[in-house]
């Protein structure tokens, strides 16, 4: 059910995307809408993205940074990864540049990962895979690497993080899938099909998200917040959008977490979050503790309506997205 005051406060955001995503995901109103409509020009014009983009070199990366890794976080992978949240067009081509920028830099790395066996880096390339296949280059063969790299990841090695003491990685398998979801559906071969499955099982029955006991030596003090935005990191609340973006909310691994994430919502229907990177990031994406709020919150009520079966299915699959790359 729609929580109408709920809806009000997230469409009095200064932020384009919160009340473009609040009308696409949690009112379901179509692309056509006039109203969504506007609120998709705005996005284009005011807010966080133009401030983004306004920022990408003519080579695809990121001005002042020194690799496309730091700064954290406003470097190229972290800036694509933001454009993706915010839902920036992905026909723009400066989407495609950045992703192409990115499949170029990292080939090599990619391909010597995949031949040594290594594993350890699936929270980097499930984000990247992520927005290279929003922005249209899911076919690319350097992003199929990426693709065999995570379903490796999934099936051979069960998402083992050098980071993490060689030791399976929640942050690790959350992410991956994360970016083997966002691949068309008629895109997944019988591989992803296998590795995703194997990687729910991991995040949502193997282990619990609440308890969040996966193989670690301490819990992230992030894990039990809700976050906006993370970048590598994972709570709960993304963790849910990842099973809600693989429609698996029913499942019975699920079930406590979603229990828990409504037991967060204060009297007046809200969710309150945290922002820990702020101060390291584009400011323009979470301003302040309000905007922070409003963004966990439209996250937050969209995982559960579409778990009540009263949501946009698919969680973060949009129709702009997919229809806007299906014809390169």
């Amino acid at each position: 059910m729609v929580d109408e005051q709920l809806i009000a406060w997230l469409l009095e955001s200064d932020i384009p995307s919160i009340r473009y995503l609040t009308r696409r995901r949690l009112l379901g109103q179509d692309e056509s809408d006039p109203r969504v409509q506007a609120e998709w020009k705005a996005m284009a014009e005011t807010g966080p993205i133009p401030v983004i983009l306004g920022r990408q070199t003519e080579t695809g990366n990121w001005q002042h940074e020194k690799s496309f890794y730091t700064p954290k976080y406003t470097s190229t992978h972290w800036s694509m990864l933001l454009l993706v949240e915010l839902q920036a067009d992905p026909a723009d081509e400066r989407l495609r540049r950045g992703a192409g920028f990115m499949l170029a830099t990292t080939e090599q790395a990619v391909a010597a990962a995949l031949e040594k066996g290594e594993p350890g880096r699936e929270c980097m390339w499930g984000n990247m895979l992520h927005y290279v296949a929003y922005s249209g280059l899911c076919q690319d063969p350097r992003a199929q690497q990426v693709v065999s790299y995570l379903c490796r990841s999934a099936l051979d090695t069960e998402w083992r993080c050098a980071w993490n003491w060689d030791l399976p990685c929640g942050w690790g398998a959350a992410r991956g899938l994360w970016g083997l979801a966002a691949l068309p559906a008629d895109q997944r071969t019988g591989r992803v099909a296998e590795a995703l499955e194997a990687g729910l099982h991991f995040l949502l029955e193997a282990y619990s998200l609440v308890e969040a006991d996966y193989p670690n030596r301490g819990v992230s003090a992030l894990w039990r917040r809700l976050n906006f935005p993370l970048f590598y990191q994972v709570d709960v609340l993304f963790a849910l959008r990842v099973a809600a973006l693989l429609g698996a909310l029913d499942r019975p691994g699920a079930q406590r977490s979603l229990a828990w994430l409504a037991g967060w919502r204060d009297r007046q229907g809200r969710w309150h979050g945290a922002s820990p990177f702020r101060g390291r990031t584009i400011r323009e994406v979470a301003p302040d503790r309000e905007e922070t709020d409003r963004w966990v919150s439209l996250f937050a009520a969209g995982v559960l309506q579409q778990a009540e079966g009263t949501g946009v299915a698919g969680g973060d699959q949009l129709g702009r997205r997919y229809s806007a790359t299906a014809a390169r």
